[in-house]
């Protein structure tokens, strides 16, 4: 069993234009979980770090674009908020995919630390060259 000193973690770089937002989210969260690698274990975090580019570029099937709805509660009286997948393409496009991913991950300080390794950015700029990640490719197909 890997202990949690052992892994070296790997950098992966995913350009999110022209992909398709659920199968990108689920092939994002196996490998910060780790489950693409043969020494995966439940209780340890043996994922890599992920640099997704171009956020705002990510495609949505059939009509989400006005019919999926983000709620969340503010904790007042009342305090219901919503918003359409539009709406938060314009606001913050990085939150779409944080948020897809995050509802994959385990529901756990496991979970929370494995989200802290995405790194998600709306246009093609990132601040992670030094780490060279490898670009990789979700397999998704082009627009047509």
């Amino acid at each position: 069993m890997p202990k949690p000193g052992e892994i070296k973690p790997r950098w992966y770089l995913v350009d999110a234009s022209q992909e398709v937002l659920g199968r990108a989210a689920t092939r994002i969260a196996r490998i910060l979980q780790g489950k693409d690698r043969p020494t995966w274990t439940p209780h340890v975090d043996t994922g890599g770090y992920v640099v997704v580019i171009n956020a705002e570029k990510i495609r949505a099937t059939g009509k989400k674009e006005q019919d999926k709805i983000y709620q969340w509660y503010t904790g007042w009286h009342s305090g219901r908020k919503e918003r359409t997948l539009a709406e938060m393409r314009e606001r913050s496009p990085e939150q779409i995919i944080r948020l897809a991913v995050r509802r994959m991950l385990p529901k756990s300080r496991l979970g929370r630390r494995m989200l802290a390794k995405l790194k998600v950015y709306a246009g093609t700029e990132h601040p992670h060259g030094a780490q060279s990640p490898e670009p990789l490719s979700l397999g998704g197909r082009s627009a047509r």
